[in-house]
This record gives structure tokens, C-alpha cells and sequence, in this order.
């Protein structure tokens, strides 16, 4: 056990986050003395703001599907190990009154300060001691790993980094999990913003800011993927939960091919109005399917507005395949400023999947998001927080 005059533990982890909270109680669990260093003034700010303060703490349909990796495998260890439903048994145990929204989503009643103090008890419980406000200015490793800051020298057998990703540099993000990655030689997957709202530019820009404010349910598409949730018009372009999602896949150039009327089978649906409406105008019959808005942006120069009679088969086959197949290209994502995650990080061949430990450095582990993989948006990122947590320190504690 440490020597506080000397400054030495068995595991020091660097990151008082999701990831690293877990990572810590459970190592301290095993009977590890932890060290918790982070330059932050508190604990787990980012649980703290998540789900509206709140906490979408995990997701109840969590598979290996819902994260991107240039390894999708890479993941799957972990979230065997401990699973969702493992951290939903944390939660109830701990007495923390949680509903379900759509799909999966799981959130706190009251307050995401009941999630950070379920993986503070059991550091305070175990001896974790916690350092904040702790500047490291260099990190070397001889025989054990010694740490120089602005509060000592420390050194451990085993280092765990848990800093997270690039992105709300607000909050306190900082590149230097990747920095120290690159220091030992390990190869990085280059970093994007994901979870981000789209923005535009031009002519577009000016178009979709008339319909700010404007949500629907909508699927889009990129790059093969899909998702189906609803879409906001912003000031800046487009957000909400399916254009977050469809970012992280996302690259500069690609359009997003959008189906405004994922429900509908439009073509015949509008040769039936044809038929029973034929004086109505086509703006007013497309009003009743989408906000007066968009419709007016769509029949101005995308769709010519006309009474249902004028229209043939061919036309409304066009329509019907415009509203389905709407394609935008954006010219970027309002970046790391807004994102939720960091797509990107430590590249998973350089780690054990069943450990989270480099394979080229024994004792250096990296685990959460500074590693690359990325869940989707609604409770993924936090329990990857707490699967590679939970599996690196049993993992230090020499129990895996």
C-alpha cells in the first residue's frame, strides 16, 4: 500500500470522469491504493450536464452495433462484461428513481449528481484519494510509471488514462490523452467532432434559417447508414437526434439524402387527393402532411406549386421521390464547440480488448473516449464510460 510522504500507488488514473470514476472505485474495490488525478475543480462534470442534467446514464438495448470503431469488435468484450444491465443493478440498488424515454434511453428522476455520487461511494468508501486541480506536466515510465505536477511527483505500477475526447472544450476538454498516446508510440485514429449539428452555407443557409425552430421525424441517410428520429432546423442549419447520429458518419463532401415522410407511401397518397381534391393546390395538400414552412421552401424552386388536377402520374412520382430522397450537402458540423463525443482516439489494435492495456506498454491502459470507439447518441457513450471503466480496473487489480 502507498506511502502518501512518497507519492506512490498501485494505479494512478488520470481523468475524474465517467471512465475514470469507474475505473477507480472498482480497482479500489479490488484493493488497489488509487490515486485520481484531473485538472478539473470537480468530479464528473460531463455526467453532470448530460440529458439535460438529468443523466441518459446508459441504454437498455446496448450491442456491440451501436458504436463506431475502425475495429467493430474492439468493444464487445468490454460490454460483455459488464453490461447495461449491469449498471441498471447499480442504479436500483443504489435506491436512484430512473424512467425510460424512446428507444432504450434511461434517465434519472431527480438528478445526474445521483450517478456521480454511485461512483464516488465507492471511491470514498475504498480510500480513493482524489486530486483536482492538478496540473501534470510530464509523464515517464522506468520501472514504474512517475508522474511530475503541480502538486508532487507520484508514481504507480499501472496508469490508466481516462481524459476523454476533444469535444465541449468549455467543459474542459483536452487533447492530452492522444498527446501522451502519441508520446509512447501508439497510433492514433485522427480525431473528428461527432454527435455535432450541421451547418450551411449560401444560399441554403439563408433557406433552411427561414424554418428555424421547425422539428419533425425524419430518416436520413449516409454512407449506408440510417437512422430515424427527428430533425430540428436551426439558425445555423440542421440538428436534433437523427442529423447528431448521422455526424459521426459523416464526412466533408458527402450529401444527406433525407426522407421527410419516412411513414408515407407519398405517390399514392397524393393520386388519391388528386382524385378526391382535384382544385386544391398542392401546397395546401403537402401542408397537411409537413409544416407550412417547409412546404413553402420546397414548392419555391424545388417543386412547382400547382392545383392536384394539373398534376400527371409523373409529376407526382417525381414529388413523391423529391420528399423521400431530399438531398443537402452541408459544409461542415459546428465542430468539437457542440459535439457530444470525439469521433476517433487510441487506435484499438494497440490495446487488449479484454484488458483496455496496451500491448506495447505493460501498465498503461486507455479506456472511454479517448479511445476510438464511439457510441450512437442516447446512453452508448456512458456505458462504454462504464464497460471499459469497470474492465480495466478489475484488469490492474490483477483480477482479469
Amino acid at each position: 500500500m502507498h506511502n502518501p510522504g512518497m507519492g506512490k500507488y498501485d494505479v494512478i488514473v488520470i481523468g475524474a470522469g465517467a471512465a475514470g470514476l469507474m475505473c477507480a472505485g472498482t480497482a479500489a474495490q479490488c484493493g488497489k491504493s488509487v490515486l485520481l488525478l484531473d485538472h478539473a475543480e470537480k468530479v464528473g462534470k460531463k455526467i453532470l450536464i448530460s440529458g439535460g442534467g438529468r443523466s441518459n446514464f446508459t441504454n437498455r438495448f446496448t450491442t456491440a452495433a451501436n458504436y463506431l470503431s475502425q475495429n467493430p469488435h474492439f468493444c464487445k468484450s468490454a460490454l460483455s462484461r459488464f453490461s447495461a444491465g449491469d449498471f441498471i443493478s447499480m442504479v436500483e440498488e443504489a435506491g436512484i428513481a430512473y424512467h425510460e424515454r424512446s428507444h432504450g434511453q434511461l434517465f434519472c428522476d431527480e438528478s445526474a449528481k445521483q450517478i456521480v455520487e454511485l461512483l464516488m461511494q465507492p471511491c470514498r468508501e475504498f480510500g480513493v484519494k482524489a486530486q483536482l486541480n492538478t496540473t501534470i506536466s510530464s509523464i515517464q515510465k522506468d520501472e514504474t510509471f512517475e508522474l511530475q505536477t503541480d502538486r508532487g511527483v507520484f508514481q504507480a505500477d499501472s496508469l490508466v488514462i481516462a481524459t476523454g475526447g476533444l469535444s465541449i472544450p468549455k467543459m474542459g476538454a483536452t487533447p492530452f490523452g492522444l498527446k501522451l498516446a502519441e508520446q509512447f508510440g501508439l497510433k492514433i485514429v485522427p480525431p473528428v467532432a461527432g454527435l455535432a449539428p450541421f451547418t450551411f452555407t449560401g444560399k441554403e443557409k439563408e433557406a433552411l434559417q427561414e424554418l428555424a425552430g421547425i422539428s419533425l421525424d425524419v430518416s436520413v441517410c449516409c454512407r449506408g447508414k440510417l437512422f430515424k428520429e427527428a430533425m430540428l432546423f436551426t439558425h445555423r442549419g440542421l440538428s436534433g437526434p437523427a442529423m447528431l447520429q448521422i455526424s459521426s458518419y459523416w464526412k466533408p463532401g458527402d450529401e444527406l439524402e433525407i426522407d421527410l415522410l419516412p411513414e408515407q407511401e407519398t405517390t399514392s397518397l397524393l393520386k388519391l387527393k388528386r382524385q378526391s381534391r382535384p382544385q386544391a393546390q398542392l401546397s395546401t395538400v403537402l401542408a397537411e402532411l409537413l409544416p407550412k414552412r417547409l412546404v413553402q421552401l420546397l414548392t419555391n424552386g424545388y417543386i412547382h406549386d400547382e392545383r392536384m388536377q394539373q398534376l400527371n402520374d409523373k409529376q407526382i412520382e417525381h414529388l413523391a421521390n423529391r420528399l423521400h430522397h431530399w438531398c443537402l450537402k452541408p459544409n461542415g458540423t459546428e465542430g468539437y464547440r457542440t459535439a457530444e463525443v470525439t469521433v476517433g482516439g487510441v487506435d484499438t489494435n494497440e490495446l487488449s480488448s479484454k484488458t483496455m492495456e496496451c500491448k506495447k506498454i505493460p501498465g498503461l491502459y486507455f479506456i472511454g473516449e479517448v479511445v476510438d470507439v464511439t457510441g450512437h447518441l442516447g446512453g452508448f457513450n456512458f456505458q462504454w464510460a462504464w464497460s471499459s471503466g469497470y474492465t480495466a480496473g478489475l484488469a490492474v487489480a490483477g483480477m482479469i
